[in-house]
């Protein structure tokens, strides 16, 4: 199989991110390097961990073991909740680092707002430092809405790069892709396939059948033309291989319609504004 070309977004900072990378959330660290090392042969090369996942020293093994030249990889991780406050999140980089074995991450974001601990405006700031010391390419957040959003902006002046939101047709967050339209930030979906509750919708399996694609597919592009980063994770070898074989078909306008017909506020995670 060819490598499919996988379209970029530029970030407001210039920094170009592959549309469609590989997650590993809920992957063991002892099955993350096997994962990532059948994407990254698949043609990813975009992926996505997070401090709390315990798989960053599994995904770097993966990295470091593929001979692909650094700078055609693009490596998110995540700062958790407990991490948070400005020194705190100094030593959090640090330990992601040096799990990842990298001298340097694409994206690094605060992972969830956790408001009721009121400490990322100071986590913002420490990211904003390790930006400026070329540690971090781009910052950006996960799980903001936008009141946490024009915080950070108001009082920083660093507007995130990216907000990673739970997105997916049946929980489409309009509003807030509308604020992060409005000021240049990318949208990146996490849980794009709704950990496969999306995948029996009548106007998805509708798709599928007419376009002769699996439904996680359709999902998939349907995510790709709304101009989303999305990042589907899965550890089975066709299945990874089968995500990242939707740049051949594209849905119609009368698909795309459809389509956004099917939010029913579904979240398959925890709510932004109460999880802490």
């Amino acid at each position: 199989m060819t490598t499919p070309a996988v379209p970029t977004v530029t970030l407001d900072n210039g920094v170009a991110i592959p549309q469609l990378g590989f997650g590993v959330f809920q992957i063991p660290d002892d099955e993350t390097t096997a994962a990532v090392t059948t994407a990254l042969e698949a043609g990813y090369r975009s992926i996505d961990t997070a401090a709390i996942y315990g798989n960053e020293a599994g995904v770097g093994r993966a990295l470091a073991a593929s001979g692909l030249p650094r700078e055609e990889l693009f490596v998110t991780t995540k700062l958790w909740n407990a991490d948070q406050g400005y020194d705190a999140t100094l030593r959090a980089f640090d330990a992601s680092l040096a799990a990842l074995g990298l001298d340097h991450v694409d994206l690094y974001l605060i992972h969830w707002p956790a408001p009721a601990r009121d400490l990322y405006p100071d986590s913002w700031r420490a990211i904003a430092r390790l930006t400026a010391e070329g540690r971090v390419r781009a910052a950006g957040v996960s799980n903001f809405q936008p009141a946490h959003l024009r915080r950070l902006i108001d009082g920083s002046g660093l507007v995130p790069a990216v907000n990673q939101i739970e997105l997916h047709p049946g929980l489409q967050q309009s509003e807030l892709r509308a604020f992060h339209a409005a000021h240049g930030i990318a949208t990146e979906a996490w849980s794009p396939l709704a950990q496969g509750a999306v995948l029996d919708d009548a106007v998805v399996t509708a798709i599928a059948a007419r376009t002769g694609k699996s439904p996680a597919q359709v999902v998939l592009r349907w995510h790709l033309q709304l101009g989303t980063i999305v990042i589907p994770k899965s550890v089975t070898p066709s299945r990874i291989r089968e995500n990242l074989d939707v740049f051949d078909f594209a849905l119609t306008d009368a698909d795309l319609s459809a389509l956004s017909t099917t939010d029913r506020s579904l979240r398959t995670g925890p709510d932004p504004d109460t999880f802490n």
